[in-house]
C-alpha cells in the first residue's frame, strides 16, 4: 500500500494515536483545559482521523479489489466512533470519553496490518449498492460502538454514586468521574446515539434481507450472521420501545444496550474472526 507516493504507512495511525495518548496521559489531571488546549487537541484528533481514514481506504479499496475482514471492520468501527465523538465533543462536555475513544482507535487501527482479510473481486467494489450498504453498515456499528462506550461510562458513574467505591480511594478516578456530565444528561445522549444508530442498523439489516441478490450476488441465507443481526435489531428495537412506553433507564437500560451490542458484534465482526483466525478460511 502507498499513500501520497510513499511506502507503506499502515502503522502510522496507531503510532500517532499512541503519541497523543501519552501526551494527554502525562498532563496533570487537576490542570483545567483552556480553550487553546482544547482547539489544539481537537485539531490533532482531526488530523489523525484523516491519516487513519486514508490508510484504511487504501487497505480496503485496493487496485486488486475489495478487502474485507474482521480487522478491517473493527478499524472502520473505531474510526466512525472516534469521528462521532469528535463532532459531539464540540457541543457536549464529553472530554472524559476522549482517552477511551483514542485507545480503542489505536488498537483497532493496527489490526488490518496483522490480519489482512479476504480479497473480493473488483466487480463487487464497483457496485454502488454494495458500497452504500457497506458504508451504512459501518456507520451503524461505529455509532452503536460509541453508544456502548458511553453506556460503560454511565455504569461506572452509577456505581460511584451508589458508593460501591468512593472518590477518595483514587484521586485520578475521582477527578475523571467528576468531569462527567450528570447521569440524566449522559442518559439522554446515550439514547440519541442509539436512535440514530438504530435507524442506520435498520437500513443495513433490511437492505440485506430484501436485496441480498443485488448486494451480494446470492439469495438470502439464514446463517449465523443473519440470525445474530436480527437478534441485535430486535433487542435494540425492544430497548427503544421500552424507553418510549415505560421510560426504561438506569442499569437495566445499560445492560440491554450491552447485550444488543454483543449480538451485533457477533454478526458483523465475530463471523469474520471465526472464519479467518480460528477456521483459517476465507
Amino acid at each position: 500500500m502507498t499513500i501520497l507516493g510513499y511506502s507503506s504507512f499502515d502503522w502510522l495511525p496507531s503510532a500517532l494515536y499512541l503519541l497523543l495518548l501519552i501526551t494527554l496521559s502525562v498532563r496533570p489531571r487537576n490542570r483545567p483545559e483552556t480553550e487553546p488546549f482544547i482547539f489544539l487537541v481537537q485539531g490533532l484528533i482531526f488530523l489523525i482521523l484523516l491519516v487513519h481514514g486514508a490508510v484504511l481506504h487504501d487497505s480496503i479499496f485496493t487496485p486488486e479489489g475489495f478487502v474485507f475482514g474482521f480487522a478491517q471492520n473493527l478499524s472502520l468501527i473505531a474510526w466512525v466512533g472516534l469521528a462521532f465523538y469528535w463532532v459531539q465533543s464540540w457541543m457536549l462536555p464529553i472530554s472524559s470519553m476522549r482517552l477511551m475513544a483514542l485507545a480503542l482507535a489505536m488498537v483497532c487501527a493496527i489490526l488490518p496490518d496483522i490480519f489482512p482479510g479476504t480479497l473480493l473481486s473488483a466487480r463487487t467494489v464497483s457496485d454502488a449498492w454494495f458500497k452504500g450498504h457497506f458504508i451504512v453498515a459501518t456507520s451503524a456499528v461505529g455509532l452503536l460502538s460509541l453508544a456502548v462506550m458511553h453506556a460503560i461510562l454511565m455504569s461506572i458513574q452509577d456505581r460511584a454514586l451508589r458508593r460501591q467505591f468512593t472518590y477518595a480511594q483514587d484521586s485520578r478516578i475521582g477527578h475523571w468521574l467528576e468531569s462527567l456530565p450528570p447521569l440524566m444528561a449522559m442518559e439522554s445522549l446515550l439514547f440519541n446515539f442509539i436512535y440514530v444508530g438504530f435507524a442506520l442498523l435498520s437500513l443495513t439489516v433490511f437492505s440485506g434481507l430484501f436485496f441480498s441478490q443485488a448486494l451480494f450476488g446470492r439469495p438470502l441465507v439464514f446463517d449465523h450472521k443473519t440470525i445474530f443481526a436480527l437478534i441485535s435489531w430486535f433487542l435494540f428495537a425492544g430497548l427503544i420501545v421500552a424507553r418510549w412506553r415505560v421510560g426504561l433507564r438506569g442499569l437495566v437500560a445499560i445492560r440491554w444496550v450491552l447485550g444488543a451490542y454483543v449480538a451485533l458484534i457477533l454478526a458483523y465482526v465475530g463471523s469474520r474472526f471465526v472464519l479467518e483466525v480460528i477456521l483459517q478460511r476465507t
